[in-house]
């Protein structure tokens, strides 16, 4: 199978909702308080672009991009919520495979797809 062939089954697999880790450990999704315990005192990030961190209390400190911002998360019903990441306030499905996590919106964009770890020192 060719490069090209392995990107376009991830991709229609991505489109279906059937993403898989890579150690091939289905994504299922979080609810509730499940949330809160897996996304408290943690960071989630795509190493490169941006990072999330999961304050106690409910507070988030956000990357994008170079810059730092300050603001809220907390889980309403199933739903992890933002208020003031990158794209304002939020509310996303939070789906995941071992250490790695998908913020997915119901609009069909492509989800926000990071890795979960403590927190990183950051310049």
């Amino acid at each position: 199978m060719t490069a090209a062939h392995v990107f376009a089954v991830a991709v229609a697999l991505g489109a279906a909702g059937m993403t898989v880790a890579s150690a091939g450990e289905p994504f299922r999704r979080l609810f509730g308080r499940d949330l809160v315990k897996r996304l408290t005192g943690m960071e989630l990030t795509d190493d490169v672009h941006w990072a999330y961190g999961f304050e106690k209390g409910g507070r988030l400190r956000t990357v994008s991009m170079g810059t730092l911002r300050t603001g809220f998360w907390r889980v309403r019903g199933d739903e992890l919520c933002l208020d003031g990441g990158p794209d304002g306030a939020r509310c996303f499905e939070v789906w995941a495979a071992g250490d790695g996590i998908e913020l997915r919106r119901d609009d069909g964009s492509l989800p926000d797809a990071g890795t979960l770890r403590k927190p990183q020192a950051r310049r």
